[in-house]
């Protein structure tokens, strides 16, 4: 398979999509519904914004299934994540804009730094769950349960340097979370 052409799943998923067929939306809900209401909840903290966010979400795939380009967003999945990430930026800096000036205070860059970090998070998250299984237990494993290299290995059954490159791979990959500018843009 050409690297510009997206799995099969996902281009079946738009072309049905596009054809208007329900059980197709049904079917991407059934897939993605978790990963889109856990990303939006962990930007907002708000379990209503965060339904939302998830409808919406939807709702624009439903409406706009030919705005997805397998060549500029790479699987269907990391489009809905980019989609769901930037309206729940997008619902965050709205809420905290008016959060600010019902106050009388806070400052735009207060509000960019929480919209950043919340938006980092959020990408942690995902970056986290999309991992190999390999490497999510590595990491889960040092800091959920504390454990060194070592420690790690012995609970995974591999050698200290296999745990220790599991390790170093999962935190790059993790980094990358701080590196993408927060977007305010709506899906």
């Amino acid at each position: 398979m050409a690297k510009d052409t997206p799995p099969r799943w996902d281009r079946r998923m738009q072309q049905r999509l596009a054809r208007g067929e329900a059980a197709a939306l049904g079917e991407l809900y059934d897939r993605f519904a978790s990963l889109v209401h856990s990303t939006a909840h962990r930007v907002l903290d708000d379990e209503e914004a965060a339904d939302q966010v998830t409808r919406e979400v939807f709702g624009y795939v439903w409406e706009n299934p030919d705005a997805y380009d397998p060549r500029r967003e790479g699987s269907l999945r990391s489009w809905v994540a980019r989609l769901t990430r930037s309206q729940a930026v997008h619902r965050l800096r709205q809420a905290e804009a008016a959060a600010f000036t019902e106050r009388g205070g806070g400052t735009q860059e207060e509000l960019e730094q929480k919209v950043r970090r919340a938006a980092a998070a959020a990408r942690a998250d995902y970056i986290v769950q999309s991992m190999p299984t390999p490497l999510r237990q590595a990491l889960e494993l040092a800091y959920f349960q504390r454990r060194d290299y070592r420690q790690t290995a012995v609970d995974l059954g591999v050698t200290e340097d296999e745990a220790r490159r599991r390790l170093r791979l999962g935190l790059q990959l993790l980094s990358t979370a701080n590196t993408r500018p927060a977007d305010g843009r709506t899906p």
